[in-house]
């Protein structure tokens, strides 16, 4: 089974950047996530799963949206996986792919700025 991160890892993770400063293993945790992002066709992969209707996207669903081989979509779902960004489950011949809205929503929490008055 691929190594993911481990969602209890990124609780401490939530405060602001603004609020207070990252630990080193905070930094190296979020650090692996917006890596698996980076890339211009793992974001628009992340987008389309986490867009369809039910919030999971059939692997046969995501392959026509890109003008790329079905290994190398492969390999950009393996990353996401592997960051913990996303899950597959293998239904019949199709692998089905879901969000992790928790993972996104602590990334969302860490970029947030909280405005003081």
């Amino acid at each position: 089974m691929p190594k993911q991160l481990p969602i209890t890892a990124m609780d401490a993770c939530c405060s602001p950047l603004a609020r207070e400063p990252l630990t080193e293993g905070q930094a190296g945790e979020l650090a692996k996530l917006f890596k698996a992002m980076a890339d211009p066709v793992r974001l628009r992969l992340l987008s389309l799963i986490a867009s369809h209707p039910g919030g999971e996207a059939c692997v046969c669903d995501l392959t026509g949206a890109f003008e790329l081989t079905g290994p190398t979509i492969s390999h950009h779902l393996k990353v996401l996986r592997e960051s913990g960004l996303i899950t597959g489950e293998r239904r019949g011949t199709w692998v089905y792919y879901r969000v992790h809205p928790e993972v996104l929503a602590r990334l969302s929490a860490v970029l947030t700025t909280t405005v003081t008055a």
